[in-house]
Formats: structure tokens, sequence, C-alpha cells
């Protein structure tokens, strides 16, 4: 599988589960922004892994999972680690389409993959991966709370019969 590849190789040999079905994914549309580029028109680096933070946090929202009511909860997602590689750049102006679909979901941790795609003709611009554990308010880890990972279980990408990676 072709996204699995481009994840893989963004996670830097990081080891990923490979998928014998697809994942459930969500896609969400953004316009590179003037503020966003450098004097030649070229998306910052850094701004890739905000288009993906907006990716997750649409999928987790569109699937009954809001940042928000965690934090109320006392949980708190941070980003542990996370890998960029960037295919083409973006430029001002591009409509992007970032989509973004769950890889593991474990009682402590979820790790995100995501393709960020100009809009208009498919280019990828860039592969990237999170990977984020729960916290609770004083900072330690914490498990999710059940009804969160209920939700989130069935749409992480399944592992293959083999258990080998991609």
């Amino acid at each position: 599988m072709r996204v699995a590849t481009d994840v893989a190789q963004a996670h830097r040999g990081a080891k990923l589960p490979a998928v014998s079905a697809p994942a459930v994914r969500t896609s969400v549309d953004v316009r590179v922004r003037y503020s966003e580029t450098d004097r030649m028109g070229v998306a910052y680096h850094a701004h890739y892994l905000e288009w993906a933070e907006l990716g997750r946090t649409e999928h987790m929202r569109r699937h009954g999972v809001r940042y928000r009511d965690l934090e109320e909860r006392g949980h708190l997602l941070a980003v542990s680690e996370a890998g960029l590689r960037i295919v083409r750049s973006a430029r001002y102006d591009d409509l992007l389409r970032v989509t973004a679909w769950l890889t593991e979901v474990g009682s402590r941790k979820v790790v995100f993959a995501y393709r960020i795609e100009r809009a208009d003709d498919g280019a990828l611009l860039a592969t990237v991966w999170t990977s984020l554990v729960s916290l609770a308010a004083d900072g330690r880890p914490t498990r999710l709370p059940d009804d969160a990972l209920a939700a989130m279980r069935p749409l992480a990408a399944p592992p293959d019969a083999e258990g080998s990676n991609a």
C-alpha cells in the first residue's frame, strides 16, 4: 500500500503497523496563507505539523472524540514524537487536502498518520506521523477514558495477519 510506505518512510525506521485493510480516514482542506510562507512563496516546514493537527482534531471530532471534552475530563493529549517527510513544497495560495487516520490506539498512546496533498491535482506534498500520549492534569501518563478508546479503536488500521511492518 503506497500510503503505508510513505508514512513508514516519514517515520524513519520506527515500527509502524502494516495494514491489511484501509483505516477510516478524514480529509480536510486548508489554503496556504501568505503568513505561512517565505519570500519565495514556499510554506515553512513547521506549518505541515499544524496542518496535520487540523486533520487530527477533525478526525477525532467527526468520530465522537473532541479534545475539548477530553481536557474538561482531565485528560490531555500531548505530542511525544513526530515525523515529517516533505516531497514537494506547498506554496502560497495552494489548496491542500490533509488526510488523517489512526495507525495505533493503546490505552495511553495513539499514533496518527497523515498525507498532505495539493487538492487540485492530488500531488503528494508531505507525509507526517505523530504519536500522542494521554496525560493527567499533573502531567503523569494516564489511561484514556474507556469511551474514547471504544470510539477510536475501530478507526485504526488493523495489523497485518503476519504482524509485519511497513
